[in-house]
């Protein structure tokens, strides 16, 4: 276990592709124990390959990603997920023919210490109330809690997160934030992808911005403010 505050992910000249299309052009950042950090970037920066080329969903990818200091970058998507990573992507992945219940309980169980059935009604309680309803009948904000919440029970502590608030009514995104500080305060640490930088304001440590396949800056979020004109300018809003 690394120790509290230690790089738990550590990504060094990532490189990834997506057939011969080349995205990732060596990225290099890092992600603490029990941080949240978010890669904010315009769409089709990179954002996403980057969480997909974490988990090992990118057949080619090449440079170093550390995760708890081992080398995971040769490593098939279900021994790094055993590492105790979870991905929940943009699309949430639900499946029409199983009700709620069934979602929930569909992912196995990759390392000790994942939630309890009870501990994920407790921090989502709209989804024990739908648990007999068909995953695809929910509303899209359910839908996103159902997504977050099932890789809760896998015993995964590092969770990357992929645009969790996108298309979501503005109170269903304050709930998801603070499911996402609350899951910090029980000691998940959590690398968000995010366009909405005001939301990750709320949520993150630090960002990293994303463009072209590069890591261009990176901001604490206590800096958020004296560099927002900036931040503006990168995200073009």
């Amino acid at each position: 276990m690394a120790e509290a505050g230690a790089a738990l992910l550590k990504v060094k000249d990532l490189h990834a592709w997506y057939g011969e299309s080349h995205i990732l052009h060596g990225v290099d950042f890092e992600v603490h124990q029990g941080q949240v950090v978010t890669l904010l970037g315009r769409n089709g920066a990179g954002k996403t390959t980057t969480l997909r080329a974490i988990i090992g969903l990118l057949r080619r990818r090449e440079g170093s990603i550390l995760c708890e200091g081992a080398e995971t970058i040769r490593l098939p998507s279900n021994r790094i997920a055993r590492l105790g990573l979870a991905y929940c992507p943009e699309e949430r992945g639900i499946f029409a023919s199983l009700n709620v219940r069934e979602n929930l309980l569909l992912p196995p169980v990759v390392k000790p210490g994942g939630m309890t059935e009870e501990e994920v009604h407790r921090l989502f309680p709209q989804l024990q109330a739908r648990a007999a309803s068909q995953g695809t009948k929910l509303s899209g904000g359910e839908q996103q809690m159902l997504a977050i919440a099932r890789i809760l029970r896998t015993g995964a502590r590092l969770l990357l997160l992929d645009e969790p608030t996108e298309g979501l009514a503005p109170v269903i995104v304050r709930q998801i934030g603070t499911i996402i500080r609350t899951l910090k305060q029980r000691g998940f640490t959590i690398l968000l992808v995010e366009q909405n930088f005001h939301f990750a304001a709320t949520v993150s440590d630090c960002h990293y911005v994303v463009e072209h396949g590069h890591i261009i800056d990176r901001i604490d979020n206590r800096e958020l403010a004296a560099n927002r004109s900036k931040l503006e300018a990168y995200l073009g809003v």
